[in-house]
């Protein structure tokens, strides 16, 4: 596989591991109500769980409200059940067609952990973002002790892949930054 493709897919994949980190941080609470906050709560569906965003209509009514109108008010039970077991401490008043989650502000305690649990997800990532670098420097070793590259391709690759890293763990920074930032102001 030629240094350019190796690149390329190293890119994509630290690149994916930086989405997923963001998509993430859309679940974590910040004082605000937020659709991202329970749209990925799985809901016991007729035996399969679903997403709460196929099961439901979500909207933000007032900044400290998530509204959830269900598809099928038969679901209703069941979405209520999943918003309960879930770790987010919301409590939902349901008026058998509707669901109503009063996002309630968050103590100075709660923001100082969820600024830690959030640091530690985005270490996580750069661990991810690393193991990329790692797995994709072995695959030039193997190139070059194959005879398929040459030995001055093989360091220019390597100083791409650090380069690389170097920007996607500058990124995971920011996303950290942001999201704490957010959650300390709010």
């Amino acid at each position: 596989m030629p240094v350019k493709q190796i690149i390329t897919d190293s890119e994509a994949k630290m690149k994916k591991a930086v989405d997923v980190l963001a998509d993430e941080f859309k679940g974590v609470r910040t004082g605000r109500a937020s659709t991202g906050l329970v749209e990925n709560i799985r809901v016991e569906y007729y035996g399969n769980p679903t997403p709460l965003k196929a099961l439901a209509a979500l909207s933000i009514p007032q900044p400290d409200m998530i509204l959830v109108k269900p598809f099928d008010p038969g679901s209703v039970k069941d979405i209520d059940k999943a918003i309960l077991a879930s770790d987010l401490g919301l409590t939902p008043m349901t008026d058998g067609k509707t669901i109503r989650l009063t996002v309630p502000p968050l103590s100075e305690e709660r923001r100082m952990q969820l600024t830690h649990q959030i640091k530690g997800m985005g270490e996580q990532t750069k661990v991810s973002v690393r193991n990329v670098r790692r797995d994709e420097i072995k695959s030039l070793e193997k190139e070059e002790t194959g005879k398929l590259i040459t030995k001055d391709d093989f360091e220019k690759g390597k100083k791409q892949l650090d380069d690389l890293t170097k920007q996607y763990t500058d990124k995971v920074d920011h996303v950290v930054k942001h999201k704490s930032d957010e959650i300390m102001q709010s």
